[in-house]
């Protein structure tokens, strides 16, 4: 979601930029941060937007696992 907010008071602009230097974070980061504080949802869980649903994802396998590996193995012969 985007916003555009206008007519931010200088001291909580400097507390935010503060707030991106202390923590290294980007300015906006700190912003939708302090955002999130303010409306009392400071570590909600996020929505997901991946699309682990429709490609599937990674499961640990061991056969899977073995063949990979075989495919890392570099044939000596092959390169001389």
């Amino acid at each position: 979601m985007q916003y555009t907010i206008r007519g931010i008071p200088e001291t909580v602009d400097n507390a935010i930029r503060e707030r991106a230097r202390a923590s290294g974070k980007s300015l906006n980061e700190a912003a939708v941060e302090a955002l999130a504080e303010g409306a009392g949802v400071a570590g909600a869980p996020r929505k997901r937007r991946d699309l682990a649903d429709i490609a599937g994802t990674w499961k640990a396998d061991k056969v899977v696992e073995a063949a990979l590996a075989e495919q890392d193995r570099v044939d000596e012969d092959l390169w001389r």
